[in-house]
């Protein structure tokens, strides 16, 4: 059952904040020698700059006070990336995680650490979701929802599907919360990094007060559309294509192996050609190597495996190849390496079913 009502507002999925609220735009500032540069800061180009200079940002909220939170809900491997580098660009960030003790290392790095979501998001402009599906982010937000300013925003990062994204982006209009769709693109290195690809929608009033956290977390982003599901679409296509190259490699490198061939010709054969492709020597080493350190794990990519064949399966075109990729994923999961990274796949292929790295 949805929550009541906090707040009567239209009926709309996206919730834009009442003209009668302050918009409390994000403003980007350059850095200066006064006090209230001790703030952390972060990198960012200036248009026809040729180097980079150091700003930091900033935000007025009502009555004057500057100042932008965030409460980032989820830090595991995508989470604390996210966290740590939203910590260096000078947000204040308030984190939560199911499990406390892969939140707490944050608190070096100048996190919160909240005991719970409603703890959580109760101070915070800005939520960010990075859950591991719809019913774990549904789960959270049902407590976190009704703690909610009634002036933040949230932006849904998980990975959930079109239905998915749905059912949240209504949730957060039943309780009266402005909600923006923003998936990445990017694996463990991005993450930490800060060069996350951000896929978003949300309507235009919206994406000057959350474009500075994107900013913060990604090298680009790519506003979408307007409507609820359209980040997501663009990001099913996109693993679509990343999901594939796993598979298509670790079939690769499996026959060739069989063929009683060593497996790097394939990666040489391939490399500088026009069918090479990073990723495909990235993850085809690891598969050569049979060392799986999650950068994306394996439950993850079983998982949008089937989103991406539920989503084709909605959109009117055929989905057998997502489907028997979503299975392959599936059969390494069941072999005991769903917490491996996804190249583990290749375990799978074994005809008998044996998943033991000695096959390789």
């Amino acid at each position: 059952m949805l929550p009541p009502i906090r707040k009567a507002r239209p009926p709309n999925i996206f919730f834009s904040v009442n003209s009668a609220w302050p918009m409390r735009a994000p403003r980007i500032l350059l850095a200066s020698s006064s006090s209230n540069a001790t703030r952390p800061s972060f990198q960012r180009p200036v248009a026809g700059a040729s180097n980079w200079v150091s700003t930091r940002v900033e935000e007025t909220r009502p009555g004057g006070a500057m100042s932008t939170s965030v409460a980032v809900l989820g830090t595991g491997i995508m989470g604390s990336g996210i966290a740590k580098n939203l910590i260096e660009a000078g947000f204040d960030v308030t984190v939560w995680n199911r499990h406390r003790e892969k939140a707490e290392p944050l608190a070096e790095a100048g996190a919160k650490i909240a005991g719970d979501p409603k703890d959580a998001v109760s101070e915070a402009d800005v939520v960010l979701t990075m859950l591991f599906d719809a019913d774990a982010v549904e789960g959270v937000m049902e407590e976190a929802l009704p703690a909610m300013r009634e002036d933040a925003v949230w932006i849904q990062s998980s990975t959930v599907g079109l239905a998915g994204v749905t059912r949240l982006a209504e949730r957060a209009g039943h309780q009266g919360v402005a909600f923006v769709d923003a998936p990445v693109l990017g694996t463990k290195q991005p993450a930490e990094e800060g060069k996350l690809l951000v896929l978003a929608a949300a309507p235009e009033d919206l994406r000057e007060r959350v474009q500075p956290v994107f900013d913060a977390i990604g090298s680009k982003t790519v506003w979408v559309g307007e409507l609820p599901d359209d980040g997501h679409k663009l990001k099913l296509v996109a693993n679509s294509w990343v999901l594939s190259i796993v598979g298509a490699t670790a079939q690769a490198i499996d026959l060739t192996k069989r063929f009683g061939l060593d497996p790097q010709l394939y990666l040489d054969t391939i490399s500088g050609g026009v069918t090479d492709c990073a990723y495909a020597q990235l993850k085809g080493k690891a598969m050569i190597a049979g060392e799986f350190p999650p950068s994306f794990p394996l439950t993850g990519a079983a998982k949008d495996a089937q989103l991406i064949a539920e989503a084709m399966d909605h959109a009117g075109t055929r989905s057998e190849i997502m489907e028997a990729l979503a299975a392959q994923f599936r059969d390494a999961v069941d072999g005991g390496h769903g917490s491996e990274d996804m190249a583990s796949v290749i375990l799978s292929f074994n005809a008998d079913g044996d998943q033991d790295r000695a096959s390789l």
